[in-house]
């Protein structure tokens, strides 16, 4: 074949899932029960959808956020109003996404990219508490708790990455071959068709 395959939506999608559901079941079993100092944990969660939304961009972010949001909201134990993970992390998946395009993926850009995101997240969480009226989430709670989440998520985050782009690197390179070949490649077709006029020359 002249022109390599293309990377399959359902495959990518697959993907998606699948990173998530590991990251979901790692925040659960592992990053919950570690005893870290001031009873905060990395978000892995979190970090998952901004990597994801920063390789895909601002749609996926969103779509992959929402889900993963609502699964948090529902996994035991959920403790909280269902929906606002859902909320904060679709927020945080389409704002991630939409700076998707001038993201250098070679660079240290990816990795402050997500700390930011899990800076932007945790403290979205923090603000949708108290408006909720989450007796958790008063001023002293949050400001106590949000800057060691957001350390932890920080030192987490290379490790998130390098987990998230090896797990879609098949999918990015497929998608990258396509688009660098169509400009070069001939389509098989036209390429015999064009064979058989030189023949006759």
């Amino acid at each position: 074949m002249l022109n390599p395959p293309e990377a399959s939506p359902t495959g990518r999608g697959l993907v998606t899932a699948l990173v998530v559901a590991v990251a979901l079941i790692l925040q659960v079993s592992v990053a919950n029960r570690l005893p870290l100092p001031g009873g905060a944990r990395p978000d892995l969660v979190l970090l998952t959808v901004v990597a994801l939304a920063l390789l895909a961009g601002s749609g996926t972010g969103m779509i992959t956020g929402f889900a993963a949001g609502l699964a948090v909201d529902i996994v035991p134990p959920a403790d909280h109003t269902i929906g606002r993970y859902a909320l904060v992390y679709c927020v945080i998946g389409y704002l991630c996404g939409t700076a998707s395009e001038g993201v250098d993926r070679q660079s240290a850009v990816p990795f402050l990219g997500v700390a930011a995101g899990a800076l932007a997240g945790i403290v979205l969480y923090g603000a949708t508490g108290m408006l909720l009226g989450d007796p958790r989430a008063d001023w002293a709670t949050v400001s106590g708790v949000v800057p060691l989440e957001v350390l932890y998520s920080v030192i987490a985050s290379p490790f998130v990455v390098w987990a998230v782009l090896r797990a879609t690197r098949r999918y990015e390179r497929g998608e990258r071959g396509t688009r660098g070949s169509d400009r070069f490649s001939v389509p098989a077709a036209r390429y015999r068709a064009m064979s058989g006029r030189s023949g006759n020359l």
